[in-house]
Order: C-alpha cells, then sequence, then structure tokens
C-alpha cells in the first residue's frame, strides 16, 4: 500500500519572508504528524531560505516548477541545476 503524501503549494502568493514566517509557525505541529510524507513546494524564491529551516524536521522541500534544460538561453525559466 502507497504511504499517503500531504503537499502544500502556495502558487504565486506569499513574499520570501510571508513563507519564512509561515512555515516557521507551522513546522513543529507539521513535523509531528505521522504516516504520510509531508512536502511543501513553495515558490523557487523561497526554497534556499525554506531549506535551512526544514533541514532539521521530516518535512520535504519540492519545487512548483522546473524546465528540463540544466542551463541556457530560455528568459524566466528555472533550471534543476539553479
Amino acid at each position: 500500500m502507497r504511504r499517503p503524501i500531504l503537499a502544500g503549494n502556495w502558487k504565486m502568493n506569499k513574499t520570501t519572508a510571508d513563507a519564512v514566517d509561515f512555515v516557521r509557525s507551522i513546522r513543529r505541529g507539521l513535523n509531528n504528524v505521522k504516516d504520510v510524507d509531508r512536502v511543501l513546494c513553495p515558490p523557487f524564491t523561497a526554497l534556499a531560505p525554506l531549506k535551512e529551516i526544514l533541514s532539521a524536521t521530516e518535512i520535504g522541500l519540492g519545487a512548483q516548477n522546473m524546465y528540463w534544460e540544466e542551463k541556457g538561453a530560455y528568459t524566466g525559466e528555472v533550471s534543476p541545476l539553479m
């Protein structure tokens, strides 16, 4: 049987500062949720600071979108290497 996933994706809402405050306010409660995989998927701009905040938890971090090329002249895209 597959393990359920609880994922949060807030689209184009929250600045980086808002995202940091939000995750700090929910991480303890969310980390205590058991028997499901928990993943937060913020906008690209918040990935780095949230990685730090979630590093000592069992909460995963995911991206909302990613372009398939590693680099190149793709205006507005975000690569997996970035």
